[in-house]
């Protein structure tokens, strides 16, 4: 236990339980409070950070701080659900990090827990197997079916295109940048909007230069967002298909694609993967796997191979954690899953070889780790999106949604930076 602090007076925020009803504080349970007073301490005993509890209780090594407000709440929340629990009380004021600490720099202890080989959890195992008492299953509602997608990915990138357009760079490329040379995690604190589109624009050209795209090629684009790689490919003269299931996205690419002057050469279609007919030169598909889901794995990788002509490659851009965390993390519903990314699960690169080699006759080969530009790309978006919110609150956002938003762009952030999370490319080619 480190030396009690002084405690920091802070404003404190409490969520409208009516618009956010899965804020409202769970009803307390001694036992699970106890159990989550234990899992912090243990949590706390070797972490490199500082807990700072509103009865001037504080545990941790020292270092990135955090100061709970209402502890009672806090501990009801982490016993009530380990999975959301934390992210939870984040959204409900029940905690800051502490003034001049950044909220990713804090959850970097935390994240590094996992990416340790030798630390792949932040509890011990004894305890760890008691876990099963605190975590929830994905419910089956979130199923990736045509309907169960559709309503899934709606739910973010149907958010509001004005809003994602207030802190994405002006191409609105919603994925890794790869800003290029040294590591872009070195000083975050120099990360600015200006060096982002440029990174964004030399990420899409890595993609269509490992497709060997080129002007005449024919172009399937699977989950196309805002048709960033779409247009970068038409101006190279190929011919592009680009689908998505978010209807508002889909409005707001058919626009982007008029402005850059290529509507000639790209078709933005409303339509599932799962749909597509036709044969393409290459078949690009950025950060969708992960909305895919487990079950429907083998059936994108068996899409993507059928839409290939002979000769043609694939190029798929996702974020991956380690196998043996996705194996363990799988069956339970997160934070993310509940608040950001409905349907979501973020796979291995060993299931992806896996599931290519088992399910179809493609090789997957990793071309680029772009895990750490990730991170850099994360902290961008994060000061964008803090610098910009009086606009974004105008669109009819309230602050809640603001401190999810926070948290998530930090908490993604920091698995990026401490390699829990990597983002790779890969090429998908015929054995």
């Amino acid at each position: 236990m480190t030396d009690v602090m002084p405690r920091v007076q802070h404003p404190v925020h409490a969520p409208e339980t009516e618009t956010w009803p899965t804020l409202a504080r769970p009803r307390s349970n001694p036992v699970r409070r106890y159990g989550a007073a234990t899992a912090i301490r243990l949590i706390a005993k070797d972490l490199p950070a500082t807990i700072h509890l509103d009865s001037n209780r504080s545990y941790g090594l020292g270092g990135p701080a955090m100061r709970v407000h209402r502890t009672s709440a806090f501990l009801d929340r982490l016993g009530q659900d380990a999975g959301s629990g934390f992210g939870e009380a984040y959204l409900a004021g029940d905690w800051d990090p502490e003034p001049g600490t950044d909220l990713a720099d804090l959850l970097v202890p935390f994240a590094e827990r996992f990416s340790n080989e030798e630390t792949r959890h932040l509890l011990p195992k004894w305890a760890q197997s008691l876990r099963w008492l605190v975590t929830r299953s994905q419910p089956g509602e979130q199923e990736n079916d045509r309907a169960g997608a559709r309503e899934n990915i709606s739910r973010h990138y149907d958010l509001s295109n004005p809003m994602f357009s207030e802190f994405l760079d002006p191409t609105l490329t919603y994925s890794a940048a790869y800003f290029g040379g040294g590591d872009p995690t070195a000083d975050l604190a120099t990360a600015s909007y200006d060096e982002l589109t440029a990174a964004q624009l030399r990420k899409l050209d890595s993609i269509l230069d490992a497709a060997g795209v080129r002007s005449g090629s024919r172009v399937l684009d699977i989950g196309c967002g805002w048709a960033s790689l779409a247009i970068r490919a038409a101006q190279r003269g190929a011919w592009v298909t680009a689908i998505t299931i978010a209807s508002q996205q889909a409005l707001l690419a058919q626009r982007k694609i008029a402005e850059a002057g290529v509507g000639d050469r790209v078709q933005v279609a409303l339509r599932d993967y799962r749909d597509q007919i036709g044969e393409f030169d290459a078949v690009l598909s950025v950060e969708m796997i992960e909305a895919v889901g487990e079950k429907y794995w083998p059936v994108y990788f068996d899409a993507i191979e059928r839409r290939l002509a002979p000769g043609g490659v694939g190029v798929v851009q996702a974020i991956v954690m380690p196998h043996e965390r996705m194996l363990a993390t799988r069956n339970t519903f997160t934070w993310v899953q509940k608040y950001i990314f409905p349907g979501g699960l973020i796979p291995s690169i060993k299931v992806i070889e896996d599931v290519t080699a088992q399910h179809t006759g493609l090789r997957a080969e990793v071309i680029r780790h772009l895990g750490p530009d990730y991170a850099r790309t994360l902290r961008v978006w994060r000061n964008r999106f803090i610098e910009h919110w009086p606009a974004i609150a105008a669109l009819g956002f309230d602050d809640t949604f603001r401190r999810m938003w926070e948290f998530y762009l930090a908490y993604s952030e920091a698995g990026f930076r401490t390699g829990y999370l990597d983002d790779v490319q890969l090429l998908l080619t015929r054995r």
